[in-house]
């Protein structure tokens, strides 16, 4: 699959590099042109409309994080490109696809650029059809602790979980469940089952998702109307899981 991508990047160094290892090791993408700074990469953005787009965290006058902050309802995938990590989290829970530390190590770039592909590959093939989850409907039961005891709780019946610090909201049909155990503790109870972890605070019933957006990461809506964001590091994971 051909990526059609741009460089937001304020040192032309860097471009230079980047641009180069793309030509060298990534012959699937098609450089569409580069940007210095962040209203040049807006108006890049607009022009080229691409599948891809390396950001470089700081710039001047702002940083990714702004750029991206005003293109809501994009359908391009990030990769972060810099030489600060402490921006790390922040990228992989919600903004980019993959996160490239300076110099750029060109395995790491080949698995960024492959990770994208293969994220197109499947948003594409899932494009105007029904979305029908290769693991068929699930059964068994969990019990959840309680001040007085325990409940039962079938696992089918669950839509979604929705962390809330060290508690976890469990969200049925027509009612709320609240918790005292983390989402991690119910990510790896429910690992057995079609239940996929789509944010830092989502874990979803893969046979509740009615319908996938694209966008920022994406999001995803659920049986009962609610529409829930995927991080864009979740979204390999989550679109696995359909045919």
């Amino acid at each position: 699959m051909q990526l059609h991508a741009i460089i937001v990047e304020d040192e032309a160094n860097s471009r230079e590099i980047l641009r180069n290892y793309l030509s060298k090791y990534c012959r699937n993408v098609n450089l569409l042109g580069e940007a210095e700074g962040i209203q040049e990469g807006l108006e890049l953005i607009a022009q080229k409309k691409p599948d891809l787009v390396f950001l470089d965290v700081e710039m001047p006058f702002g940083n990714a994080f702004d750029l991206l902050d005003q293109v809501p309802d994009r359908s391009f995938e990030t990769v972060f490109v810099t030489a600060y990590n402490q921006y790390a989290m922040d990228a992989l829970n919600n903004h980019a696809a993959y996160y490239l530390m300076k110099p750029i190590n060109i395995d790491e770039l080949v698995k960024a650029v492959d990770y994208v592909v293969d994220i197109k590959t499947r948003e594409n093939a899932l494009e105007d059809r029904i979305l029908k989850p290769k693991l068929k409907k699930v059964e068994g039961k969990i019990t959840l602790p309680q001040q007085d005891g325990f409940q039962v709780l079938n696992v089918p019946d669950i839509l979604y979980c929705k962390a809330d610090d060290n508690y976890t909201e469990i969200y049925l049909e027509k009612r709320r469940i609240v918790v005292s155990k983390t989402l991690k503790y119910f990510e790896e109870v429910l690992s057995g089952f079609t239940f996929a972890r789509i944010h830092k605070s989502y874990l979803v019933n893969v046979n509740e998702v009615v319908k996938y957006k694209r966008g920022k990461g994406g999001s995803v809506v659920i049986s009962n109307g609610k529409e829930l964001l995927v991080s864009a590091s979740k979204k390999k994971e989550l679109l696995s899981y359909f045919e």
